[in-house]
């Protein structure tokens, strides 16, 4: 996620940060799973590296043609879970690093036609690769039940079933403003309010749309895979959902407790670890936030892979 003065060029969050815990040596070959506006590329790119960046949304593919070709950078369309085969397509087996920066950008917010945003009307769609499942097609379709067990278990939104029923009843939804307004309808809303309650529904939304939560959790354990010994892995999250899993994974991949997943594997009883522990969580600066205020719920975790092989085959095979 990131943000700057104007829509074609982005600061990264927590930059520095992440740079310092990627710790590139020039030649390395690095991984930028989430491309977006080419910030953290571009900056890995000057400190050196061989840079591969991958992004699912045709947007960020088409527009970032100018920077790859200026930095050297090799720009894939894609998920990022799937980055080991399709590197293996160019001939890499593995990396010194793995950059994520999790969630939706700031390119896509901001473009009200994208449809990830209530501050101004768009049609309701919200998907990062435009195509499949839009934000309307899942509002419009499904049942009351899994419409609020969503906005329950990715909104975190307490009142899911009272919002649930408020959007099958003014079915149909084709914009994001009507969705907005059904939702401060149901929940109530003074324009004083420090957080819109359509917050909560919208993150939800997209999230389920987008399967982000499994692209995560399967973007890990492919990092995990394609890492070399002693390689870097670097992860940006912005809400408790992302950090959690994130949290996780590298607790039980570094041998501690970790609670299990539907998507991640067991690690087998004995394995040994395949990261050291995990460095101390970063979180922006009060200067930083001054400069760009979405950063406030970013999270840094980083932590550098053993030689352990892995638990299980991480590579999945694309839909």
């Amino acid at each position: 996620m990131t943000a700057a003065a104007n829509p074609d060029r982005h600061i990264p969050v927590l930059l520095d940060e992440v740079l310092d815990a990627l710790a590139i040596n020039p030649g390395e070959l690095h991984v930028d799973g989430t491309f977006g506006a080419g910030g953290y590329s571009g900056a890995m790119a000057d400190k050196g590296a061989k840079v591969f960046a991958f992004d699912r949304d045709p947007d960020a593919v088409h527009e970032g043609q100018a920077l790859a070709a200026e930095k050297g950078i090799t720009l894939i369309a894609g998920e990022f879970s799937h980055m080991g085969e399709l590197l293996d397509e160019l001939g890499v087996s593995s990396v010194s690093g793995v950059t994520l920066d999790i969630g939706v950008s700031s390119m896509q917010l901001d473009r009200p036609e994208r449809g990830f945003s209530f501050q101004s009307d768009g049609p309701l769609t919200m998907t990062m690769s435009q195509s499949g499942m839009s934000a309307a097609d899942f509002l419009n379709n499904a049942p009351e039940q899994e419409i609020a067990d969503v906005l329950y278990r990715y909104g975190e939104e307490p009142r899911s079933r009272r919002v649930a029923r408020a959007i099958v009843e003014a079915r149909p939804l084709e914009r994001t403003s009507q969705l907005a307004s059904v939702v401060r309808r149901a929940l109530g809303h003074k324009p004083h309010d420090k957080k819109d309650p359509a917050t909560r529904t919208f993150q939800a939304v997209r999230i389920h749309v987008n399967r982000e939560l499994e692209e995560l959790e399967r973007g890990l354990e492919a990092a995990e895979a394609i890492l070399e010994e002693g390689g870097r892995l670097a992860i940006v999250t912005f809400h408790s959902l992302e950090d959690r899993i994130v949290k996780q994974f590298l607790r039980k991949r570094s041998g501690g407790e970790g609670a299990g997943s539907r998507h991640l594997p067991e690690r087998r009883a004995g394995a040994e670890p395949t990261f050291h522990k995990p460095a101390k969580a970063v979180r922006p600066s009060e200067a930083e936030l001054a400069r760009n205020p979405r950063a406030r719920s970013a999270t840094l975790r980083s932590a550098v892979r053993t030689g352990a092989p892995v638990s299980s085959p991480a590579r999945s095979v694309r839909p």
